[in-house]
């Protein structure tokens, strides 16, 4: 990191330093959100002569190597540079995860004097190793930017590292060692090495923009075409296409600097915040200076956080829907000072992200109001810096539209040059000027290669964008528009996204040793005791202005025991002094006239001490409570049933606690578990450890919330299965209550069985083991049943869907890899998944070659709506970075709307590419007919066709709506499939041919006139062969825009297109007048010959009738699979995809899944995907 470079000249070299401990980059950039550097780097030195041998092949080529180097930076490295180890670099090459090169340039800073004595002053052995002083020598930081992040060299590792690697080894205990502050010295030192607290979106000057819009290839083909065009007096045509590039460029300019004002804008956050100085001083500094370990003050009334920081002391109200899409505000608790390395990740409930609106603080900071914390991360390596850069820099999508869309225009290019060469010999033979040879020898380029194809297959996206923000579906990335039309499995959230957000309390049940209690409706009818005290205080509530703000979850279970919040005021002394002097979150007070049971006494007030709030993947809360004196102590635990009862003394467990629990689950309630234990009251509960509070505990019963379906749920459910796509749940909640809900919304039919997968791992006494048990197979009866179950399940007598928890489905993916694809392909229902389980969910899917979609409220699901091929985030932000789509709407009704609109994209896009692909065809094929009988077209007649036919066509052909209903059928993605190379075959025939057929039939008339043989080109105009020609091919553009345009099944009919329709019919009816009537003003502007045959006339128009039936009758028969005769050659072929292939194979299989099997992990009975 730290180099030092001698003054005798001698060689460099380099030295390591990392600081006494660090900080890791707490935003979510690891491996499953965004690559990580998984980068080939290779160094490279400046060689002077080869840069001056550069220049002089640079003006030599009139610029063309620099337009080469602009477009491919690899080979300006190479041509330029020499390899060099990277110590020595100063410029890089990088080869990112995708196979995409970059070049960056190496910085160096040098480094104060001063900086190496604090080093010096450093406990850690590793700095005094590796840091060496020499009066003659000056200390040099070597750097590189890539994507906003920064690199620096580390001599010890031998390589470029992210900054953030002399962090990532702190512990929890370690950043409460920050709560002194640093020193200006230290804080200047660190702000070298990470610098300025900045997410710098660039917005580049229009100068610069310009200069990058017009290098763009399609522009430079567009200037070439230009060019040749002057050069061959086509001054109308080149000036008017010229006039549509500088708008087309002023256009894309406008919208893309738009685009970096609004995101830097977004991004761009410098606020002036409060640090504490080692001095103990407090100090007002701008947010740019802030760096990894100053520790932050926070005022009482909250702030909008720049940077990530860990809550250190007291507690922070924070609404984090910019980031997470979610608008209920989190509360924030004190980070617990362990000796466990920090992560952001595990310690979300514990860190606050940059971004994040701060509403309150209270109970840390001076005084006792406002709180404490220490800066972990800035710049790009915080949280909203990555979801930034994710916009900025967005992965490739892989998707095999675009890919085969580059193929084809290599293909167009092939059919160019074989173009170019027959137009060489024909002219060759003619005599004409070498000057005139090239121009038109090249001028078949510019006609075979549609330079206006890229703009074009993109109207249909753009279209489907405006239609989606009027329905309230926003859009951050557009190509995934194309991709929402090939989606074949979607995954959706249970809670707040399938059913509502909020909850009711639907009863309440005590339970001990000696069993259960009676069902109670309502928690405040509880008698006073640890159940009823831990309802109302096992919650994260707190007050905003007086009002209880929280997990709808929790208010509702607090509402429900009819207990008061109280929160410290001022310094929180007095209510302190009423607790025994320890130190009061917030006080939970009992109502003043309550039901009381007969004889029971009644409640007193508890404070919350303590709190360590839920975490998703814990699948847990607790907190400490003191009662009134500080006389007692005790620890709540709320969770999972199933979790709560792991950290329960297996004697207080009720005997009956699991058949409850299975009661109440498949009824489709949500099952929460209470538990409790006395602590001792002199402890510090300020200090005081998670793990050491939850264990141990005594089990105190069940309360139940009633989760309602969304009604919308099982109506876009069944629209979804009805177009065979598969629906699966991903939630956190219950097995059973998940089985429920996917039953109440139509995931799981009411003819359907459910087989439960259990997996465990192995243990010291025992090994790996996989089960499949039927849905209700514990009771007699059904036990009797399972045979006749088993031999209607294997004889295809009923359906079946898989249900796996995510303990299993751990133990599944370590342990029985072979099982895993067999799993995923038939499991409907994945229960208590952490987030980090979701996503893994997701990436094994698509390694089955689903096209996989994902809907959620963006919070916990937001690591697996970035890693789906299409994330819906339900939000009312109205673009969140959590997705690529958010909707407004709040139910999953968007999903069949999205994927409606993909398909129309898609469709739209497919009909664009086959248009201005047969239109260039077309064209091709007329002007090398015209170039053999020595002739061409006229300027004019260039600018009607491809102004006035195709483009007006091009522009208003994607304007079609999605068809009402989703077909079970997805559209093709690939543009290199028989049936789209054949129809583009057969049409060309057919193009072809009634364009020879027009022109022999001309020269048989009695009344033809050869054109004069003396001369070529445009010379010979007017003449007869180039009219008829013209009239055909100005019908034939037409026609396959009629032909090219599909409507059925993805998009609605032809005749919804109005505007489409009525300029069919104009440019009909102006093709016919050309042919039948054109005036001689018409003649004289387009260079026609005035035929005066009448029925010569109406043969071509009928000649244009028979090309168009004929065209439509071969569109007909390709659709129905006329051509796929012709696969029956080569043999039936297995299919790409990977899941398709493994359902066949299981569908053979006369044993899957095997019921009420035991299976090892040695065990490899069933057929293997191989």
């Amino acid at each position: 990191m730290l180099r030092r470079q001698a003054t005798e000249g001698e060689k460099q070299a380099g030295s390591v330093v990392e600081p006494q401990s660090g900080l890791p980059s707490p935003s979510p950039r690891n491996h499953l959100l965004s690559p990580e550097s998984h980068m080939d780097v290779q160094g490279y030195k400046w060689v002077r002569w080869r840069m001056w041998l550069c220049r002089l092949a640079a003006v030599l080529s009139l610029g063309l190597l620099l337009i080469v180097f602009h477009w491919r930076p690899r080979l300006a490295v190479l041509a330029r540079c020499c390899s060099c180890p990277l110590a020595l670099a100063d410029i890089l090459l990088i080869r990112d995860s995708f196979g995409q090169h970059h070049v960056v340039e190496v910085f160096t800073e040098e480094v104060e004097e001063g900086s190496l004595q604090l080093l010096g002053q450093l406990e850690d052995t590793e700095w005094r190793d590796t840091v060496q002083l020499y009066k003659d020598e000056k200390t040099l930081l070597r750097y590189y930017l890539f994507e906003g992040l920064r690199y620096i060299w580390l001599d010890r590792k031998g390589a470029f590292c992210r900054v953030s690697v002399l962090n990532e080894d702190w512990t929890c205990k370690d950043l409460y060692s920050f709560q002194k502050g640093l020193s200006h010295l230290e804080q200047s030192f660190r702000r070298r090495m990470y610098g300025l607290n900045l997410i710098d979106v660039p917005v580049k000057p229009y100068i610069k923009l310009l200069f990058e819009e017009v290098l763009n290839p399609f522009y430079v083909f567009q200037l070439f075409s230009i060019t040749l065009w002057m050069i061959d007096h086509y001054f109308v045509y080149a000036i008017c296409i010229f006039i549509i590039s500088i708008l087309s460029i002023s256009i894309s300019l406008y919208e893309i600097r738009k685009q970096s004002i609004t995101l830097c804008n977004m991004a761009r956050l410098v606020t002036n915040v409060t640090i504490r100085r080692n001095s103990g001083v407090e100090e007002c500094v701008s947010s740019l200076e802030l760096v990894p370990g100053d520790c932050l003050i926070i005022p009482q009334e909250g702030l909008l956080l720049p940077c990530d920081a860990a809550l250190l002391a007291g507690e922070c109200l924070v609404n984090e829907s910019m980031l997470t899409g979610e608008s209920v505000p989190v509360l924030k608790t004190p980070l617990p000072a362990g000796e466990g390395t920090y992560s952001s990740e595990t310690e979300r409930r514990h860190t606050l992200f940059c971004g994040t609106q701060l509403i309150q603080a209270k109970g840390g900071g001076p005084g006792g109001v406002g709180a404490v914390a220490v800066v972990t991360s800035t710049g790009f390596f915080t949280a909203k810096g990555n979801l930034v850069s994710s916009i900025l820099y967005p992965q490739p999508t892989n998707f095999r539209f675009y890919q085969d869309s580059a193929k084809f225009l290599f293909m167009l290019c092939f059919v160019a040059f074989i173009g170019t060469i027959y137009s060489f010999v024909v002219l060759f033979r003619t005599n004409v000027t070498w000057l005139e040879l090239v121009i038109r020898s090249l001028d078949i380029v510019t006609i075979a290669v549609p330079p206006a194809l890229p703009a074009a297959i993109t109207t249909g996206t753009i279209y489907a964008q405006h239609r989606l923000k009027r329905q309230g579906v926003f859009c951050i990335s557009p190509p995934r528009i194309n991709i929402c039309g090939k989606v074949s499995l979607f995954c959706f959230d249970k809670t707040g996204t399938l059913t509502e957000e909020g909850l009711d309390v639907w009863g309440v049940m005590e339970g001990g040793p000696a069993g259960f209690s009676e069902l109670l409706p309502e928690p405040r009818l509880l008698p006073p005791g640890p159940m009823l005290s831990g309802l109302a205080c096992s919650h994260t509530v707190t007050l905003l202005r007086g009002q209880p703000l929280g997990d709808p979850l929790e208010l509702k279970m607090v509402e429900s025991t009819g207990w008061t919040l109280q929160e410290p005021e001022g310094n929180g002394k007095t209510l302190d002094a009423e607790f025994g002097g320890h130190r009061v979150l917030a006080v939970m007070r009992p109502p003043t006239q309550r039901l009381q049971a007969q004889g029971s006494s009644t409640s007193e007030a508890v404070a919350i001490v303590q709190r360590f709030p839920f975490s998703s993947a814990l699948q847990r809360m607790s907190v400490v409570t003191v009662s009134c004196r500080g006389d007692s102590a005790l620890a709540f635990i709320k969770g999972s049933p199933e979790m709560v009862a792991t950290l329960c003394r297996a004697e207080t467990i009720p005997a009956q606690f699991s058949s409850k629990l299975h009661n109440f689950s498949s009824e489709g309630l949500r099952v929460l578990a209470l538990a409790c234990k006395p602590l001792d009251r002199n402890t510090d509960f300020r200090t005081i450890e998670r793990g050491e509070v939850e264990k141990d505990m005594q089990f105190l019963g069940l309360l139940m919330m009633k989760n309602l379906v969304k009604p919308e749920s099982a109506k876009a459910i069944n629209v979804l299965r009805m177009a065979h796509l598969r629906t699966v749940m991903v939630t956190g909640d219950n097995i059973l209550t998940a089985v429920n809900v996917a039953k109440s919304c139509g995931m799981v039919g009411s003819d359907e069985k459910v087989i439960f997968v259990n997996a465990t791992p192995p243990t010291a006494q025992s090994m790996a083991t996989l089960r499949f048990s039927l849905e209700g197979g514990g009771d007699t009866a059904a036990q009797n049943s399972i045979e006749i179950v088993t031999r209607d399940l294997y004889q295809g007598g009923f359906g079946y869907h898989l249900a796996i928890n995510g303990r299993s489905f751990a133990a599944l993916c370590d342990h029985f890899s072979e099982y895993l694809p067999k799993v995923l392909l038939r499991a409907t229902v994945f229960a208590r998944m952490t987030p980090d389980q979701k996503t893994q969910l997701v990436k094994e899917l698509q390694k089955l070659n689903y096209r996989v979609g994902m809907c959620g409220d963006g919070a916990n699901d937001c690591g697996a709506l970035r890693a789906a091929d299409v994330g819906v985030s339900l939000s009312d932000a109205e673009a969140s970075v959590a997705s690529p789509f958010t909707s407004k709407t709040e139910n999953i009704s968007c999903v069949p709307l999205l994927i409606r609109e993909g398909r129309c994209s898609l469709v739209t896009s497919f009909s664009l590419f086959r248009y201005m692909a047969l239109y260039s065809l077309i064209q091709f094929c007329s002007i090398l007919i015209l170039y053999t009988i020595k002739t061409s077209m006229a300027d004019l007649q260039f600018l009607f066709c491809d102004i006035v036919v195709v483009t007006l066509l091009a522009i208003v052909m994607g304007k079609g709506g999605p068809s009402e209903e989703l077909h079970p059928h997805r559209p093709p993605a690939s543009l290199l499939t028989l049936p789209v190379l054949g129809s583009l075959f057969i049409h060309i025939c057919v193009v072809i041919l009634g364009q020879l057929a027009a022109l022999f039939i001309t020269t048989s008339q009695g009344w033809y006139i050869p054109l004069n043989s003396t001369v070529y080109g445009t010379a010979n105009l007017p003449n007869m062969e180039n009219t008829t020609v013209f009239a055909l091919s100005g019908f034939q553009y037409i026609i396959m825009a009629v032909v090219a345009t599909k409507g059925y099944p993805h998009k609605k009919p032809l005749y919804h297109n109005v505007i489409f329709l009525c300029l069919l019919f104009v440019l009909f009816a102006l093709m016919t007048w050309l042919v039948v009537y054109p005036g001689t003003f018409a003649c004289q502007i387009l260079k026609l010959y005035d035929i005066s045959d009448m029925n010569f006339k109406l043969l071509l128009v009928a000649l244009a009738a028979l090309n168009l039936l004929t065209c439509f009758v071969v569109e007909v028969l390709i659709d129905l699979g006329i051509l796929n005769c012709l696969r029956l050659l080569r043999g039936r072929r297995q299919s790409k995809k990977q899941y398709k292939r493994l359902n066949v194979l299981l569908s053979d299989s006369p044993s899957w899944p095997p019921l009420n099997e035991t299976l090892y992990s040695t065990d490899h009975t069933l057929i293997s995907l191989s």
